[in-house]
Protein backbone atom coordinates (compact mmCIF):
# COMPACT_ATOMS: atom_id res chain seq x y z
CA UNK A 1 0.00 0.00 0.00
CA UNK A 2 0.87 3.81 -0.41
CA UNK A 3 3.09 4.70 3.14
CA UNK A 4 2.36 8.37 1.89
CA UNK A 5 4.07 10.24 4.79
CA UNK A 6 5.06 7.61 6.75
CA UNK A 7 7.84 7.62 3.47
CA UNK A 8 9.41 10.65 6.20
CA UNK A 9 11.00 8.64 8.54
CA UNK A 10 12.05 6.12 6.63
CA UNK A 11 14.22 8.96 4.28
CA UNK A 12 15.10 11.08 7.45
CA UNK A 13 16.99 7.32 8.87
CA UNK A 14 18.78 7.08 5.51
CA UNK A 15 20.18 10.75 6.13
CA UNK A 16 21.21 10.52 9.36
CA UNK A 17 23.35 7.11 8.34
CA UNK A 18 24.53 9.06 5.67
CA UNK A 19 25.69 11.62 8.15
CA UNK A 20 27.22 8.74 9.89
CA UNK A 21 29.48 7.37 6.92
CA UNK A 22 30.48 11.03 6.25
CA UNK A 23 29.18 11.67 3.43
CA UNK A 24 26.89 14.79 4.55
CA UNK A 25 27.02 16.82 7.88
CA UNK A 26 24.41 17.62 10.41
CA UNK A 27 25.77 21.74 10.38
CA UNK A 28 26.38 21.26 6.54
CA UNK A 29 24.72 23.90 4.49
CA UNK A 30 22.75 22.26 1.84
CA UNK A 31 24.55 24.82 -1.07
CA UNK A 32 27.52 22.51 -1.94
CA UNK A 33 24.90 20.47 -2.92
CA UNK A 34 21.65 22.39 -3.69
CA UNK A 35 23.74 25.39 -5.05
CA UNK A 36 20.02 26.65 -6.28
CA UNK A 37 19.38 27.01 -2.70
CA UNK A 38 22.11 29.51 -1.86
CA UNK A 39 21.51 33.37 -0.73
CA UNK A 40 17.88 32.59 -0.32
CA UNK A 41 16.01 35.48 0.15
CA UNK A 42 13.58 35.38 2.89
CA UNK A 43 9.39 37.20 3.08
CA UNK A 44 8.74 39.41 5.49
CA UNK A 45 5.29 38.85 5.97
CA UNK A 46 3.43 35.62 4.86
CA UNK A 47 1.05 37.44 2.64
CA UNK A 48 3.75 39.46 0.64
CA UNK A 49 3.94 39.52 -3.15
CA UNK A 50 7.16 37.40 -3.40
CA UNK A 51 7.76 39.16 -7.24
CA UNK A 52 8.13 42.37 -5.09
CA UNK A 53 11.77 43.08 -4.38
CA UNK A 54 10.97 45.05 -1.13
CA UNK A 55 8.68 42.95 0.09
CA UNK A 56 12.18 40.07 0.84
CA UNK A 57 15.30 40.44 3.27
CA UNK A 58 18.26 38.16 3.00
CA UNK A 59 18.66 34.92 4.73
CA UNK A 60 20.38 35.20 8.19
CA UNK A 61 22.31 32.12 7.65
CA UNK A 62 22.29 29.22 4.87
CA UNK A 63 20.29 26.40 4.84
CA UNK A 64 21.74 23.10 6.68
CA UNK A 65 20.86 19.26 6.14
CA UNK A 66 20.12 20.09 10.12
CA UNK A 67 17.10 22.49 9.15
CA UNK A 68 15.88 19.58 6.48
CA UNK A 69 15.60 16.90 8.76
CA UNK A 70 13.88 18.78 11.51
CA UNK A 71 11.46 20.84 9.32
CA UNK A 72 12.80 24.03 9.54
CA UNK A 73 14.15 25.22 5.93
CA UNK A 74 12.21 28.04 6.01
CA UNK A 75 9.25 26.67 3.31
CA UNK A 76 5.66 24.65 3.79
CA UNK A 77 1.61 24.60 4.77
CA UNK A 78 1.07 27.67 5.78
CA UNK A 79 -2.25 27.89 8.32
CA UNK A 80 -1.64 31.24 9.49
CA UNK A 81 -3.69 33.01 6.27
CA UNK A 82 -3.12 33.98 2.27
CA UNK A 83 0.26 33.31 1.39
CA UNK A 84 0.96 34.11 -2.42
CA UNK A 85 4.38 32.44 -2.54
CA UNK A 86 2.75 29.22 -1.21
CA UNK A 87 0.24 29.28 -3.80
CA UNK A 88 2.92 30.17 -6.39
CA UNK A 89 4.69 27.09 -5.31
CA UNK A 90 1.40 25.10 -6.18
CA UNK A 91 1.18 27.05 -9.22
CA UNK A 92 4.56 25.80 -10.77
CA UNK A 93 4.08 22.20 -9.82
CA UNK A 94 6.08 21.51 -6.58
CA UNK A 95 3.72 19.55 -5.27
CA UNK A 96 1.37 20.70 -2.40
CA UNK A 97 -1.73 17.82 -2.49
CA UNK A 98 -2.37 14.27 -2.17
CA UNK A 99 0.61 12.12 -3.21
CA UNK A 100 0.84 11.66 -7.02
CA UNK A 101 4.14 9.98 -8.21
CA UNK A 102 3.88 11.80 -11.47
CA UNK A 103 2.90 14.88 -10.31
CA UNK A 104 6.25 16.74 -9.59
CA UNK A 105 8.77 17.16 -12.69
CA UNK A 106 12.48 15.39 -12.02
CA UNK A 107 14.41 16.47 -8.97
CA UNK A 108 16.70 18.67 -10.72
CA UNK A 109 13.82 21.03 -12.58
CA UNK A 110 11.82 20.21 -9.19
CA UNK A 111 14.45 22.29 -7.77
CA UNK A 112 15.31 25.12 -9.72
CA UNK A 113 11.45 26.07 -9.77
CA UNK A 114 11.78 26.10 -5.97
CA UNK A 115 14.92 27.97 -5.97
CA UNK A 116 12.88 30.72 -7.90
CA UNK A 117 10.82 31.41 -4.86
CA UNK A 118 11.97 33.04 -1.73
CA UNK A 119 11.68 31.14 1.78
CA UNK A 120 8.63 31.69 4.24
CA UNK A 121 10.71 32.05 7.20
CA UNK A 122 14.38 32.58 8.32
CA UNK A 123 16.21 29.34 8.10
CA UNK A 124 15.89 27.38 11.15
CA UNK A 125 13.31 30.05 12.62
CA UNK A 126 9.93 27.79 12.41
CA UNK A 127 8.70 24.52 11.74
CA UNK A 128 6.77 24.36 8.95
CA UNK A 129 5.50 20.96 7.33
CA UNK A 130 6.25 19.16 4.09
CA UNK A 131 8.32 20.57 1.98
CA UNK A 132 11.77 20.10 4.13
CA UNK A 133 11.30 16.13 3.26
CA UNK A 134 10.99 16.42 -0.55
CA UNK A 135 14.50 18.86 -0.71
CA UNK A 136 16.21 16.01 1.82
CA UNK A 137 15.57 13.27 -0.83
CA UNK A 138 17.10 15.33 -3.23
CA UNK A 139 19.83 16.24 -1.36
CA UNK A 140 20.59 12.65 -0.44
CA UNK A 141 20.54 11.49 -4.07
CA UNK A 142 23.34 14.53 -5.13
CA UNK A 143 25.24 13.25 -2.09
CA UNK A 144 25.53 9.78 -2.82
CA UNK A 145 25.36 10.25 -6.54
CA UNK A 146 22.50 8.16 -7.38
CA UNK A 147 18.50 8.20 -7.64
CA UNK A 148 17.00 8.52 -4.29
CA UNK A 149 15.17 5.11 -4.47
CA UNK A 150 18.89 2.82 -5.09
CA UNK A 151 20.20 4.85 -2.03
CA UNK A 152 17.81 4.11 0.01
CA UNK A 153 17.64 0.24 -1.01
CA UNK A 154 21.21 0.37 -0.15
CA UNK A 155 21.72 2.07 3.11
CA UNK A 156 18.42 1.28 4.70
CA UNK A 157 16.01 -1.15 2.76
CA UNK A 158 18.40 -3.91 1.76
CA UNK A 159 19.77 -4.38 5.35
CA UNK A 160 17.09 -4.35 7.40
CA UNK A 161 14.92 -6.71 5.32
CA UNK A 162 12.36 -4.63 3.69
CA UNK A 163 12.00 -5.93 0.67
CA UNK A 164 8.32 -4.80 -0.22
CA UNK A 165 9.12 -0.91 0.06
CA UNK A 166 10.29 1.07 -2.41
CA UNK A 167 8.69 3.55 -4.83
CA UNK A 168 7.21 1.33 -7.78
CA UNK A 169 4.80 -1.09 -6.70
CA UNK A 170 3.53 -4.89 -8.56
CA UNK A 171 -0.24 -5.22 -9.57
CA UNK A 172 0.09 -8.56 -7.32
CA UNK A 173 0.51 -6.94 -4.51
CA UNK A 174 -0.90 -3.53 -4.53
CA UNK A 175 -4.67 -2.53 -3.09
CA UNK A 176 -6.79 0.11 -4.38
CA UNK A 177 -7.17 3.55 -2.18
CA UNK A 178 -9.74 5.91 -1.89
CA UNK A 179 -11.02 9.19 -0.59
CA UNK A 180 -13.58 9.86 1.50
CA UNK A 181 -16.21 12.71 0.39
CA UNK A 182 -18.25 15.38 2.10
CA UNK A 183 -21.18 12.77 2.22
CA UNK A 184 -18.80 10.02 3.37
CA UNK A 185 -18.87 8.28 0.49
CA UNK A 186 -15.92 6.28 -0.52
CA UNK A 187 -14.57 7.20 -4.28
CA UNK A 188 -11.53 5.35 -6.14
CA UNK A 189 -8.33 7.93 -5.59
CA UNK A 190 -5.86 4.99 -7.14
CA UNK A 191 -6.52 1.51 -8.56
CA UNK A 192 -4.45 -1.42 -8.98
CA UNK A 193 -4.29 -2.28 -12.83
CA UNK A 194 -4.24 1.71 -13.91
CA UNK A 195 -2.05 2.72 -10.75
CA UNK A 196 0.32 5.44 -10.82
CA UNK A 197 2.64 3.89 -8.62
CA UNK A 198 3.53 0.99 -11.22
CA UNK A 199 5.90 2.93 -12.90
CA UNK A 200 9.28 4.84 -11.66
CA UNK A 201 8.24 7.93 -10.93
CA UNK A 202 9.80 11.29 -12.38
CA UNK A 203 10.27 12.44 -8.69
CA UNK A 204 11.05 10.01 -6.17
CA UNK A 205 9.34 12.32 -3.56
CA UNK A 206 10.61 12.00 -0.29
CA UNK A 207 7.44 13.60 1.34
CA UNK A 208 5.28 10.73 0.79
CA UNK A 209 6.02 8.71 -2.58
CA UNK A 210 7.09 4.54 -0.74
CA UNK A 211 5.18 1.90 -1.28
CA UNK A 212 5.33 -0.47 1.28
CA UNK A 213 3.54 -3.14 3.82
CA UNK A 214 2.86 -3.51 7.55
CA UNK A 215 5.56 -5.89 8.00
CA UNK A 216 7.91 -3.38 6.12
CA UNK A 217 7.20 -0.94 8.68
CA UNK A 218 7.41 -3.13 11.89
CA UNK A 219 10.83 -4.25 10.63
CA UNK A 220 11.63 -0.44 10.57
CA UNK A 221 10.38 0.58 13.75
CA UNK A 222 11.45 -2.94 15.30
CA UNK A 223 14.88 -1.50 14.16
CA UNK A 224 14.82 1.88 15.87
CA UNK A 225 13.93 -0.03 19.12
CA UNK A 226 16.78 -2.40 18.98
CA UNK A 227 19.17 0.47 18.86
CA UNK A 228 19.17 0.75 15.16
CA UNK A 229 19.68 -2.70 13.78
CA UNK A 230 22.52 -2.40 12.76
CA UNK A 231 22.17 0.48 10.15
CA UNK A 232 22.01 3.69 13.16
CA UNK A 233 24.01 3.93 15.85
CA UNK A 234 21.89 3.98 19.22
CA UNK A 235 23.16 7.33 20.08
CA UNK A 236 21.74 8.20 16.06
CA UNK A 237 17.98 6.87 16.72
CA UNK A 238 18.27 8.93 20.33
CA UNK A 239 18.81 12.19 18.06
CA UNK A 240 16.00 11.28 15.61
CA UNK A 241 13.36 10.15 18.47
CA UNK A 242 13.62 12.89 20.66
CA UNK A 243 12.26 16.64 20.40
CA UNK A 244 14.28 19.14 18.75
CA UNK A 245 11.58 21.93 18.57
CA UNK A 246 11.67 24.67 20.43
CA UNK A 247 8.62 25.47 23.02
CA UNK A 248 7.68 28.42 20.76
CA UNK A 249 7.95 26.80 17.53
CA UNK A 250 6.01 24.13 19.02
CA UNK A 251 3.43 26.19 19.69
CA UNK A 252 3.39 28.07 16.52
CA UNK A 253 0.20 27.93 14.35
CA UNK A 254 1.86 25.43 11.74
CA UNK A 255 3.21 23.25 13.95
CA UNK A 256 0.47 23.56 16.60
CA UNK A 257 -1.77 22.12 13.44
CA UNK A 258 0.04 19.04 12.55
CA UNK A 259 1.61 17.98 15.68
CA UNK A 260 -0.74 18.76 18.07
CA UNK A 261 0.99 19.45 21.02
CA UNK A 262 3.64 17.60 20.14
CA UNK A 263 7.19 17.94 19.05
CA UNK A 264 9.47 16.84 16.04
CA UNK A 265 12.86 14.60 15.97
CA UNK A 266 14.38 14.12 12.91
CA UNK A 267 11.28 13.01 10.62
CA UNK A 268 9.33 12.02 13.22
CA UNK A 269 6.82 12.81 15.23
CA UNK A 270 7.36 12.73 19.26
CA UNK A 271 4.79 12.91 22.22
CA UNK A 272 5.17 12.63 25.62
CA UNK A 273 2.14 10.47 26.91
CA UNK A 274 0.66 9.37 29.82
CA UNK A 275 2.79 6.01 29.63
CA UNK A 276 6.02 7.67 28.25
CA UNK A 277 7.23 9.03 25.07
CA UNK A 278 6.09 7.63 21.97
CA UNK A 279 7.65 8.42 18.09
CA UNK A 280 6.28 7.83 14.85
CA UNK A 281 4.10 9.26 12.09
CA UNK A 282 1.22 8.98 10.23
CA UNK A 283 0.60 9.27 6.29
CA UNK A 284 -2.65 10.94 4.46
CA UNK A 285 -3.56 8.00 2.80
CA UNK A 286 -4.30 6.73 6.49
CA UNK A 287 -0.83 5.09 7.48
CA UNK A 288 0.07 5.21 11.33
CA UNK A 289 3.07 4.00 12.98
CA UNK A 290 4.25 4.63 16.93
CA UNK A 291 6.82 3.38 18.89
CA UNK A 292 7.16 3.54 22.80
CA UNK A 293 10.12 2.86 23.80
CA UNK A 294 9.75 2.32 27.49
CA UNK A 295 7.72 -0.70 26.44
CA UNK A 296 9.73 -1.73 23.86
CA UNK A 297 6.50 -2.02 21.78
CA UNK A 298 5.52 -0.74 18.24
CA UNK A 299 2.37 -0.95 16.24
CA UNK A 300 1.53 -0.64 13.00
CA UNK A 301 -1.76 0.78 11.38
CA UNK A 302 -2.36 0.43 7.25
CA UNK A 303 -5.77 1.60 5.63
CA UNK A 304 -5.53 3.38 2.35
CA UNK A 305 -8.36 6.22 2.62
CA UNK A 306 -7.84 9.84 2.43
CA UNK A 307 -8.08 12.28 4.58
CA UNK A 308 -7.25 9.23 6.89
CA UNK A 309 -10.19 8.81 9.86
CA UNK A 310 -9.24 10.98 13.05
CA UNK A 311 -11.01 8.58 15.26
CA UNK A 312 -9.94 5.27 13.60
CA UNK A 313 -6.29 6.80 14.84
CA UNK A 314 -7.42 7.95 17.83
CA UNK A 315 -8.82 4.75 18.86
CA UNK A 316 -6.44 2.92 17.85
CA UNK A 317 -3.36 4.87 19.89
CA UNK A 318 -5.61 5.14 22.81
CA UNK A 319 -6.30 1.30 23.08
CA UNK A 320 -2.69 0.70 23.14
CA UNK A 321 -1.69 3.46 25.76
CA UNK A 322 -4.98 2.04 27.34
CA UNK A 323 -3.33 -1.21 27.82
CA UNK A 324 -0.15 0.28 28.57
CA UNK A 325 -1.39 1.77 31.46
CA UNK A 326 -2.99 -1.15 32.68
Amino acid sequence: MRLSSNTKPLVAACGLRLVADGVIALDEPVDRLLPELADRRVLRRLDADPDDSGATVPADRPVTVEDLLTMRLGFGFVVEGPCPTLERAAAVGLGFGPPDPHGPPPPDEWLARLGTLPLLDQPGRAWRYELSAAVLGVLLARAAGRPLGDVLADVLLVPLGMRDTGFVATTDRLVPSFVRGEDGRLDLFDGVADSRWLTPPAFPDARGGLVGTAEDLLRFAGALLDGGGGVLAAEAVAAMTTDRLTPIQRAAPAAAAFLDGGGWGYGVGVVESPVGRRYGWAGGLGTLWYSWPDHDLAAVLVTQVLPPSGPVFAAFTGTIEDALAR
